[in-house]
């Protein structure tokens, strides 16, 4: 179990299994995959979207404010750069965490998987 991780089993499911950051476990009555990620690896991905998130609702009040139409441009690529800086941040905590235990385990799928969503990402 990975020590920054305070749960003994998934938060999603009735699992005992060992819930170790970048695990994913069966998803529980819903049935989606979840990965189980440290505290700190949490609260950094939720300020950078919380982050987002402000500078949306920034731009939509200068759109209500009539802002200056590039202003407004100039507003919205720096909310769409820190959304591909998110985007990063989490393709790399998942290939350090949920790609490499998959190979680890000999499914090699993950490999296509992560290429369809490199490629959705990079459209």
């Amino acid at each position: 179990m990975n020590p920054e991780t305070t749960e003994d089993k998934c938060p999603h499911c009735a699992s005992d299994e060992e819930a170790a950051e970048g695990s994913s476990c069966c998803g529980g009555e819903d049935g989606a995959r979840h990965t189980v990620r440290s505290e700190e690896t949490r609260r950094k991905l939720v300020n950078r979207l919380s982050r987002i998130e402000g500078q949306i609702r920034g731009i939509r009040q200068m759109i209500e404010r009539d802002a200056y139409c590039n202003d407004v441009l100039v507003q919205s690529a720096a909310a769409g750069a820190a959304l591909n800086a998110f985007n990063r941040e989490l393709i790399g905590c998942h290939m350090r965490s949920c790609v490499a235990r998959d190979l680890r385990e000999g499914n090699d799928a993950v490999i296509d998987e992560l290429i369809d969503t490199l490629a959705k990402l990079m459209k």
